[in-house]
């Protein structure tokens, strides 16, 4: 775990600049702001950030049309290009095994070229997976172009979540952070619906969008002023912070606190296995971990990758319309946790989802379980359809709530700035990796016991409602510098 030590900060000097210069509109000092003129919203730091957010929450949007994107076409797909099962389920979770690629390439790629570096070059790939998906003949291009777009999607669920925290006021920043899954769900909910309408060449072309925005948008937003601060660029870090605060704010006393913790981690320019040993590193290092790996083995990945046949499974017959719903119940459900996360916390909002996601486990895996001793074409069976139908949807809330966004928005406040790149690729990856995992075995656990499977994902759920009881620190209303403090 040992870095070069070839500067102050154990950076190469080489590799100090950003791959994305950090923009000329917004080059000079406040001194400079008259200049500006009628552009006052500039000068208002929620408005400044919030622009930024939403700029690369094109990002996430772009995750959430991955994911989402081979539920609508599952019979489609695999009657043209003559797919069977087993081959479908591998092009379903190959975008994860994408994912982990990016994932291990993703805390160095953003460490080395700067947030919005990393998220250029997440694009790319990303771009050239749905083109090759488009016009794919056979399952080789199929295959290839999955793995690429699963590969931007690894580098974008790291980056984006770092960016948001780096850049948002303490008051903001869990609910900036929630904007994370909000885009997310957003994009799984746009594969649903146009999956309705088109085919699934002309989804591909669409899954393409996001990044297309994306990539010009950057030219346009700051850099991270901490990762500005990190890398020695005292005058570019300065005007980054400027901007993202207002123009008229007094940013001197959080332009302190940063140089503060980033001299106080530059001190030994590497960091050593036997440094793990040390609370400050190795508790916040198995939350961030724990909680992303926990998030995944709740199973929610598996229902919504393959939400439109658990629900045929389930006699509803409007299998499609069902998981659009779903998608968009998904959405407002993340919303709320958007607007609640700065006003609850972020650990009582873990406690609650993961034992709201219990109960609605619990339901589901009876529904299914009943299923199995009453006749067919009995109310009863229909009765126990609708049931499992609102033990899905009550998942699916649960989750939105707390689950969904505040693992990602935890492992980004609470990983030490010194250990940050490597720590959350290694986080990252346990997620995508679990994620291949449920998504890889959902359909042949569904196939052997639907019940049996909701089961597995309720007791996950029971387990994560006592790691978040007991373990996971509150981090609301904390400065990161104050979180790392905590753990020392």
């Amino acid at each position: 775990m040992n870095c070069r030590e070839e500067s102050e900060d154990g950076f190469p000097k080489d590799l100090r600049k950003p791959l994305l210069h950090t923009g000329s509109w917004y080059r000079m000092s406040s001194r400079q702001s008259s200049m500006l003129g009628s552009s006052l919203a500039i000068r208002d730091s929620s408005i400044s950030v919030l622009a930024c957010v939403l700029i690369v929450a094109l990002g996430p949007l772009q995750f959430g049309f991955t994911c989402g994107y081979s539920s609508p076409i599952q019979e489609a797909l695999s009657r043209d290009l003559k797919l069977t099962v087993s081959e479908f389920s591998l092009f379903g979770s190959l975008s994860n095994g994408g994912a982990m690629v990016g994932a291990i390439a993703s805390g160095q790629i953003s460490e080395y070229m700067g947030r919005k570096g990393s998220l250029m070059i997440a694009a790319i790939p990303n771009i050239i997976g749905w083109i090759l998906i488009s016009i794919t003949k056979d399952s080789s291009f199929l295959y290839m172009g999955r793995l690429l777009a699963g590969f931007g999607v690894g580098i974008i669920s790291y980056t984006v979540p770092v960016y948001i925290a780096e850049i948002a006021p303490q008051n903001m920043r869990g609910g900036l952070g929630s904007v994370n899954q909000l885009g997310v769900t957003i994009g799984i909910m746009l594969s649903y619906f146009l999956g309705l309408f088109v085919s699934w060449r002309v989804l591909a072309v669409l899954g393409t969008l996001p990044c297309l925005v994306l990539i010009p948008g950057l030219f346009f937003i700051p850099e991270s002023p901490r990762w500005l601060a990190k890398m020695g660029m005292t005058e570019e870090f300065e005007i980054s912070l400027q901007v993202l605060r207002g123009f008229e704010t007094d940013i001197s006393l959080e332009v302190n606190e940063i140089k503060r913790s980033v001299a106080s981690t530059s001190r030994r320019t590497a960091i050593r296995f036997g440094d793990l040993k040390q609370r400050r590193y190795w508790f916040p290092l198995m939350i961030g971990i724990g909680l992303l790996v926990l998030q995944q083995l709740s199973g929610t990945n598996g229902v919504l990758f393959y939400s439109t046949t658990i629900f045929k499974s389930a006699g509803i017959s409007s299998s499609n319309a069902a998981t659009f719903g779903l998608g968009a119940v998904q959405v407002i459900a993340t919303a709320t946790s958007t607007w609640l996360v700065d006003k609850t916390g972020r650990r009582i909002l873990l406690i609650i989802s993961s034992s709201g996601m219990t109960v609605s486990l619990f339901v589901v895996a009876a529904s299914f379980f009943g299923k199995d001793f009453v006749a067919h074409n009995s109310s009863i069976y229909s009765i126990l359809g609708i049931l499992s139908l609102v033990g899905i949807v009550g998942m699916i809330i649960a989750f939105s709530l707390g689950m969904g966004p505040i693992p990602w928005i935890i492992m980004s406040e609470i990983l030490p700035i010194k250990i940050i790149g490597l720590a959350g690729s290694v986080a990252t990856l346990a997620n995508w990796f679990i994620a291949w995992l449920v998504t890889m075995t959902a359909p042949l656990l569904l196939s052997w016991s639907s019940g049996g499977t909701f089961t597995l994902y309720m007791l996950m759920c029971a387990l994560t409602l006592a790691f978040a009881k007991f373990l996971v620190p509150e981090t609301k209303g904390k400065t990161l510098e104050e979180i790392q403090l905590s753990f020392r």
